[in-house]
């Protein structure tokens, strides 16, 4: 009598999808399926749901993430949609990073939380997962360790918070934040307007409602063609986003189903969208860092010089704080990025797969024709002539510089002045307010330390705070230098990312104040006005010693994490091989 085999013995034909994926190590693969499906039934699932492809969906849901506060809704849809393309959802948490909430800062987490990422994706069977990410670091971790992982993956982001109003005045995080403590500061509002004001400016749950970094990485994550179409622009409240969500969800199947996996999905090509998007739209700096770290993934490095290039023939686009004027609300109302990519057509590389299985041109074709509105700016009337962001080089930053030049005050753009320094983030806050301080307007304000190893994580201290004496007598820009980086919510002529930081030995560590230093725009050029000879006997006589720790999370950090020119991500993270430069 031929025996019945049992649904528990290994079967070739299916061992590496569903509830066969990645089986547990007991030496025994019949009893580690055996074990697998007997633990899983206990929660009630059937055969039937169990045979089914399974989507994961990485929960970022946390009480300390009010930028994430719609998850337990999106998850819902996410899992009616995976059901209703016959699919089996299978929730999962992961860290929850938000702006506000992490100390020292976000971006020491970053990292922390793509490894958390990948190695959940690696290790619980799943044949496609979706990522629900917003908040400003999390949707680049989740990006970067799905690009590790391999598999099917498809970005949901969260959505921008809705707007509020102050004593008649539109009023969104964070550039109004920023805008509002700076009068503080200035002594033009009193304490009770700044309660006041405080109570309205995150007016729901949701991420930052102007291109801030959230915003920014939302329309990246569509660029590199990781979302559903529309998927960056509808606001977290809304029944857009939830019906993006469940959208979103029955993609996940049907990636499952055809193995789209993430590879095909992030090419140069997707690359190169990406980066013409980000200066288009005004975007955050730390978009570049990012999309540096997740091209690190796939083999490839950001061509910084062709970027600069890309910068001057792509015009920022995009009429948002704080650039422009509007909000995310504004950018959806107008037709989202449909309405930007349509307008830069003739620019992007329509040929690039997105996760629909079908490409960014064809996408395009089947948005159909825009509408008056008067968000997304046409090429012939931009909102700034050129990108964003412009790449800097000198002998101040060997390795390069940014600054945003769309957000910066055009008659600082060509600059030379004495450097202010402050020696890291403590020196600058005991001294920034001091009456005492021996700073004029046309100064240069410079701070050390507080690049990828010196503060540790890249802290957004690069926005310098204007010195309360100058803030008082009306100065409202100057010229700021860091190693460090700087929200994408703010604004002025700040010069970002110098490489090499000045805690591994960079030319930044030896400026001195009274020294004499140059910014040039026009030129990206930022140089410090002293010989090379000097230079090198200020290093020969105080050299810089690298930061160290004893244990944890902080020793790893400080020993792997890289520069801002390889996205400051892990080296033993990024791909063992770099296999081309995006764009080609």
């Amino acid at each position: 009598m031929k025996q019945e085999k049992s649904p528990f013995e290994p079967d070739e034909t299916a061992s590496s999808t569903g509830m066969r994926k990645g089986l547990t190590s007991y030496g025994d693969q019949g009893f580690s399926l055996f074990l697998r499906k007997a633990f899983i039934k206990g929660a009630g699932f059937t055969d039937s749901a169990l045979d089914r492809p399974v989507v994961g969906i990485a929960n970022t849901g946390s009480a300390y993430n009010p930028c994430h506060g719609n998850a337990p809704q999106l998850i819902e849809a996410v899992k009616r949609g995976v059901m209703l393309a016959g699919g089996l959802p299978m929730d999962f948490p992961t860290i929850s990073v938000h702006e506000s909430f992490a100390a020292p800062t976000s971006m020491y987490l970053r990292n922390l939380m793509a490894m958390d990422t990948e190695e959940m994706v690696r290790a619980q069977p799943m044949d496609a997962v979706v990522l629900i990410g917003g908040c400003d670091k999390t949707v680049p971790a989740q990006l970067m360790g799905a690009a590790s992982a391999g598999i099917p993956a498809i970005q949901l982001i969260t959505g921008s918070m809705l707007t509020g109003s102050h004593r008649g005045e539109r009023v969104g995080a964070c550039t109004d934040c920023r805008r509002y403590w700076g009068k503080y500061r200035a002594g033009e509002i009193d304490v009770q307007e700044s309660v006041d004001v405080n109570n309205q400016l995150v007016a729901s749950v949701g991420t930052c409602s102007v291109m801030g970094t959230a915003s920014t990485m939302a329309c990246i994550a569509e660029a590199l063609g990781m979302t559903v179409p529309g998927g960056a622009s509808p606001p977290a409240v809304t029944a857009d986003r939830i019906r993006i969500a469940e959208q979103t969800g029955a993609q996940a199947v049907h990636m499952a189903r055809a193995g789209l996996s993430i590879d095909r999905i992030l090419t140069p090509e997707a690359f190169e969208n990406a980066m013409r998007v980000l200066l288009a739209i005004g975007g955050s700096t730390n978009g570049i860092v990012h999309l540096t770290a997740i091209a690190g993934r796939m083999g490839l490095e950001i061509d910084m010089a062709a970027l600069d290039r890309m910068g001057r023939e792509t015009p920022v686009l995009l009429d948002l704080k704080p650039s422009g004027q509007h909000y995310m609300e504004d950018f959806h109302a107008a037709g989202g990025m449909a309405t930007l990519l349509r307008e830069l057509k003739p620019l992007l590389r329509l040929d690039a797969l997105t996760v629909t299985g079908r490409t960014l041109g064809e996408e395009l074709e089947r948005a159909g024709p825009g509408f008056p509105q008067d968000v997304v700016r046409p090429m012939g009337n931009p909102i700034y002539p050129q990108g964003g962001i412009a790449v800097l080089k000198g002998n101040l930053a060997p390795g390069g510089a940014i600054i945003k030049q769309s957000a910066a005050d055009p008659r600082l753009m060509e600059h030379e002045g004495r450097a202010v320094v402050f020696e890291g983030i403590e020196d600058l806050v005991n001294r920034i307010d001091s009456d005492d301080l021996d700073v004029a307007a046309e100064d240069i304000l410079v701070l050390k330390n507080i690049g990828p190893k010196g503060a540790p994580g890249m802290p957004e201290a690069g926005y310098i705070p204007i010195p309360r004496k100058l803030a008082r007598a009306g100065v409202k820009d100057m010229v700021r230098i860091s190693d460090g980086r700087m929200s994408g919510t703010a604004f002025g002529t700040i010069v970002l990312h110098v490489t090499p930081e000045s805690a591994v030995g960079g030319p930044l560590a030896y400026v001195r104040t009274g020294d004499r230093v140059r910014l040039s725009v026009k030129n990206r050029d930022i140089s410090l006005l002293i010989s090379d000879e000097e230079l090198a006997s200020r290093a020969r006589q105080a050299p810089v010693q690298e930061p160290t720790a004893e244990r944890g999370y902080r020793k790893l950090f400080l020993q792997s994490v890289t520069q801002a020119d390889q996205g400051v991500d892990f080296d033993f993270l990024r791909a063992p091989r770099m296999v081309g430069k995006t764009p080609r």
